[in-house]
């Protein structure tokens, strides 16, 4: 008796996947975050220009030099925060886009495969709303041991890091906190101080440096990369109750929301 393959990841489809990816990378570190790599030095700039147009207004009889250059010092200064802050929040912003887009194309791919082999629209619609928990519940299942890997992790925080720059306070943000605070910044780091514990910083202390974004891109490469060719009927457990459910509505012909 022939084992069917419920899943397959033709080759060249893989490495189309990958080669997309990282062409995202690429282009958005040259087109975007490499626009933001000499912030000290336009800082520096923004004060000498302050200095300049303001230096019609400086009569030495009533002036004191000092508060001129301090004032052009504060200029740089808040220039340098605002350009940081743009920085932080274009680089969060590539992140979000690569981690949506991961998610689709792997996503599509797991619903037209499902579709060679089921036919009808419930399970299809079940792995397009189910979350990063249940879908890997349903990777285990398919024999594939996911959740123990390096690279779901990373993808499971780029997941979190995505949605508390969405959404801001509130479930993902507790769950960063408690398994991935590195993406939390410490404004208080190495002080010793009362504030610098992981439970005072929230979601404007998100920030993803190059290392993190380059750690996450490589796990995105690295998921692809582990999709196995072939996933054959044998190699399935029992599937997860939200996947059977929906399996079984289709064989039924029983629309979602209802329940026999």
């Amino acid at each position: 008796m022939s084992d069917y393959v419920l899943f397959q990841m033709w080759g060249p489809f893989r490495q189309s996947l990958i080669a997309g990816h990282l062409f995202y990378v690429e282009q958005a570190q040259k087109r975007l975050l490499s626009q933001f790599e000499d912030i000290e030095a336009e800082a520096d700039k923004a004060a000498d220009e302050w200095l300049e147009k303001s230096s019609s207004r400086f009569d030495p009889d009533r002036h004191d030099p000092g508060d001129f250059y301090e004032a052009a010092n504060d200029a740089g200064i808040e220039f340098y925060s605002l350009l940081s802050d743009m920085r932080d929040q274009t680089s969060l912003s590539v992140v979000a886009g690569m981690f949506h887009e991961w998610d689709k194309q792997f996503r599509d791919w797991l619903v037209r495969e499902i579709q060679h082999w089921h036919h009808g629209d419930v399970a299809a619609l079940k792995v397009w709303s189910a979350d990063f928990g249940q879908i890997a519940e349903l990777l285990e299942s398919l024999g594939w041991k996911i959740s123990s890997t390096d690279y779901f992790c990373q993808l499971d925080a780029c997941r979190l890091v995505v949605n508390v720059y969405k959404h801001g306070k509130g479930k993902s943000l507790d769950d960063l906190k408690k398994k991935y605070p590195e993406y939390l910044e410490d404004p208080f780091r190495g002080s010793g101080g009362a504030f610098s514990g992981v439970e005072h910083r929230d979601h404007t202390h998100l920030k993803v440096t190059k290392d993190q974004f380059d750690t996450i891109s490589d796990a995105i490469v690295a998921f692809w990369q582990a999709v196995p060719e072939n996933i054959f009927e044998s190699q399935v457990k029992d599937v997860p109750d939200w996947f059977g459910k929906a399996l079984l509505k289709d064989r039924t012909g029983q629309p979602e929301g209802k329940t026999k």
